[in-house]
């Protein structure tokens, strides 16, 4: 079962984005504070919006996806921009993931958005794998770029 996120989901995603980060060989990155996701999510003008993936038998959550609006100029629509997909490893094979792409498809064809897309590490094979399934395609032409800490300091200085 899939449904929105609600405030009190707040702890249970942090919880889970610090998992994702200890899978993702990176958890000295994910330094958001429950508050900050709160305020993305639930703030006056949220700009994060959260999924939250249930067990059908015990109704205990098992996995979120988080998500923002981005805008495609070339199509002239809005997408969705996945941030965050995560399933806890005792629940995975059990369509959790899926369920959650799907419903983010779901609601991009409702509103009107042209594309859901998002980023992989490229040692997460199974997760490309499962990607491909779904009919994903990789934009391998493409490279992401980062400003961030320092960097991004000086340039928002000059």
């Amino acid at each position: 079962m899939i449904r929105t996120a609600v405030p009190t989901d707040v702890p249970l995603i942090n919880a889970m984005i610090r998992e994702l980060a200890e899978y993702e060989k990176a958890p000295q990155e994910a330094v958001g504070t429950e508050a900050q996701l709160h305020e993305a999510l639930f703030g006056a003008e949220p700009a994060l919006f959260g999924l939250i993936a249930e067990d059908d038998a015990t109704g205990e959550p098992v996995g979120f996806a988080v998500w923002f609006r981005n805008y495609s100029t070339w199509r002239g629509t809005h997408g969705i921009y996945l941030e965050d997909l995560y399933v806890r490893p005792e629940a995975r094979g059990g369509g959790h993931g899926k369920a959650l792409l799907l419903e983010l498809a779901r609601i991009a064809v409702e509103r009107g958005y042209s594309r859901v897309e998002w980023s992989v590490l490229d040692w997460n094979q199974p997760s490309i794998d499962f990607y491909k399934s779904l009919g994903a395609v990789a934009m391998d032409e493409w490279t992401v770029h980062r400003l961030t800490g320092d960097a991004l300091t000086a340039a928002g200085t000059r």
